[in-house]
């Protein structure tokens, strides 16, 4: 597989996919979901793959997703976004289905989670079964404070518990690797040093099941979650977000940050991310 922004390493029966953009805090872009999703093409038609692995190099897991190519019109779905249509569109099949396709994925899957972890970064991790952190890693979701409706799953009430994600969310908060851990979101935490072999030590549990017994009970627990409404609360999240998304105030803050650049995209996050 041929990529600049994601790894793909095979070691026994564990798959290892690495988010390669450090220099931005491995925000999403179109690119890398793509490539992404070639990933988990290649993992599935392994089947000597049991287990698959989330990274990240450097600092941080993942910012987020990468606005700086939509904003200056260089993505090749920003043209798309310029009417409520093509912007539920992008957003449907470009963050909805892909992150719900990982969720789906036959093989068990675990992130490994250092430093920030924050909106669409966040999204991501929780769309995996297992997530190990890091005790540097930092939880995050600052959007609404930008003026959007969360992200496009909302992931924090099943994640944490309702009343929780109601302070998350709307207080902004940053939890801590050991917060996440209490409320539920994370599996387990251990020093920064160790993370990447703490994922591979849980890989390899995992991986002693056989396939078709973790395929089945995988898929058990997500039928599970479905029937308590998982799935269709999501759906009816996404099309909230959509309505959020095109409101005068969203959109107004949206030009401010077309003519702000990157600087105000950042500032605003920060300011976002203060408790």
């Amino acid at each position: 597989m041929n990529s600049s922004r994601i790894g793909y390493d095979v070691d026994g029966p564990v798959a290892t996919i690495t988010l390669c953009r450090p220099d931005v805090a491995n925000a999403l872009d179109s690119a890398t979901i793509a490539e992404l999703d070639d990933a988990l093409d290649r993992a599935d038609a392994d089947d000597a793959v049991r287990v698959l692995v989330l990274a990240a190099e450097g600092k941080h897991f993942c910012s987020g997703h990468d606005l700086e190519e939509l904003m200056d019109g260089s993505d090749p779905w920003a043209a798309m976004r310029a009417t409520p249509e093509g912007k539920l569109r992008h957003e449907q099949v470009m963050y909805f289905d892909r992150c719900v396709r990982l969720r789906d994925f036959r093989k068990p899957t675990i992130a490994a989670v250092q430093g920030a972890c924050s909106a669409a970064g966040l999204m991501l991790a929780c769309m995996c079964d297992l997530i190990v952190a890091a005790d540097d890693a930092r939880f995050s979701n600052p959007v609404l404070r930008m003026s959007g409706a969360a992200m496009e799953l909302l992931v924090e009430p099943w994640e944490m518990g309702p009343r929780k994600a109601k302070e998350f969310l709307l207080c902004a908060r940053t939890l801590t690797a050991d917060e996440a851990e209490r409320c539920g979101m994370i599996n387990r935490v251990v020093p920064r040093a160790e993370l990447a072999a703490a994922a591979r030590e849980m890989a390899d549990d995992v991986a002693l099941v056989p396939p078709i017994t973790a395929q089945a009970v995988k898929g058990s627990i997500n039928a599970m979650v479905d029937r308590m409404g998982q799935r269709d609360s999501w759906r009816h999240h996404f099309m909230v977000h959509q309505f959020v998304s095109n409101t005068e105030t969203a959109l107004a803050r949206m030009r401010q940050r077309q003519a702000g650049g990157m600087d105000h995209v950042k500032r605003e996050q920060r300011a976002g991310e203060a408790r």
